[in-house]
């Protein structure tokens, strides 16, 4: 029952709203579902229990720690070759299809639309250890060239202006915001 249609029943048929804590038999579902959930709580027995026992990872089997056996049914005797991204093929090769680097005729891989020219390409530049020395040497040297200039900074070109009595009396008097006087601290 929706909340519309209930208020809509429970103000015609009653004078006072239906309150969750009154025990009242003319409340919503709703109203008394909650108390109902809260007293059938039960502890978290479930959830401290130690999980059932599982198989170690000695015994587990996978697919790839038995010998390769070759299937003469697999891909119905489709010649499967190895797999070889395409941009590490020579891209000066005499090939049939110069853009995919691919000859005619030449059997596909069946995980093809990963091996392609145009799936992503493997990043070959730099070893993860290189490139971490690169990332810090540029943090270095930005961290150096920060300190330099803040070190290297000029001063202020001028003073901060100070005035007799910080215009106390021209500002509006004793209790108005007065001007920097001669003395008063640094910026």
């Amino acid at each position: 029952m929706s909340f519309a249609i209930w208020r809509a029943r429970s103000t015609t048929s009653s004078n006072h709203a239906c309150h969750p804590a009154r025990n009242t038999t003319h409340c919503a579902p709703a109203a008394t579902m909650l108390s109902r959930r809260i007293a059938a709580a039960r502890p978290l027995t479930r959830a401290l229990r130690p999980a059932a026992p599982q198989a170690s990872r000695l015994q587990l089997r996978h697919a790839s720690t038995g010998a390769d056996v070759e299937d003469p049914d697999m891909n119905g005797g489709y010649v499967n070759p190895p797999a070889v991204k395409r941009q590490f093929r020579d891209p000066y090769g005499d090939w049939w299809d110069k853009q995919e680097r691919r000859n005619y005729g030449e059997p596909v891989h069946e995980d093809n639309d990963i091996l392609a020219i145009f799936s992503p390409e493997e990043y070959t530049h730099f070893k993860p250890n290189w490139g971490w020395v690169l990332f810090g040497t540029f943090w270095a040297t930005f961290g150096s060239f920060c300190g330099v200039t803040y070190y290297l900074r000029p001063d202020k070109p001028s003073a901060p202006r100070t005035f007799v009595d910080g215009l106390e009396k021209e500002l509006g008097g004793p209790g108005a915001v007065r001007a920097r006087k001669d003395g008063e601290g640094e910026w």
